[in-house]
């Protein structure tokens, strides 16, 4: 089967009418389309983070997190047979938790920088905040899981944490934002 189907050529896809679970045409710039490019962005970061990564658990996690976020377009495309529930947030914070505490408490803002992993865990949790922004529009005129808004708002926190993290378990030292 070729890449190119031509299908898409006029500016329109397919996604599924979440009702009757038809195929339908939209244009590509429907707010689900964006969702949708916007988590396969923030996927495509995380493979770069994994490559970077030395420790086989670490990548494993990432993984997961990217399963899930299959799962996530899965819902944002249209399709109702899938279940994302609360222990997919429970994991997030368990990690979150994990790590915080081993951090040096953070009184001000930090800029985003240090390693070269710390940077794409910048770069991912940035992508995660607009992927947040943009369920946030859709959920305003379409019922959407809860649970997926908590992950993701969870999911950018987690980024945040790994960025410092990579940077703490490096000997980094980060660069306090200050007026």
């Amino acid at each position: 089967m070729p890449i190119y189907t031509k299908k898409g050529d006029k500016g329109q896809t397919d996604l599924f009418d979440s009702k009757c679970l038809n195929k339908i045409r939209v244009q590509k710039d429907d707010i689900r389309l964006q969702i949708i490019g916007s988590i396969d962005e923030l996927n495509s970061c995380l493979g770069i983070i994994s490559s970077l990564l030395k420790d086989q658990k670490e990548i494993l996690f990432i993984e997961k997190i990217q399963k899930d976020l299959f799962l996530i377009n899965s819902l944002v495309a249209g399709i109702k047979n899938i279940k994302f529930s609360k222990n997919k947030v429970k994991y997030l914070e368990e990690k979150i938790d994990f790590l915080e505490k081993k951090l040096p408490k953070l009184t001000n803002f930090v800029l985003p920088g240090g390693t070269e992993v710390s940077c794409f865990y910048h770069l991912a949790r940035s992508i995660t905040r607009r992927v947040e922004r943009n369920i946030v529009s859709f959920s305003k005129e379409n019922e959407f899981n809860l649970n997926v808004l908590v992950f993701i708002n969870r999911l950018s926190d987690l980024f945040f944490i790994l960025s410092r993290w990579s940077n703490y378990s490096e000997g980094i030292k980060e660069t306090v934002w200050k007026k």
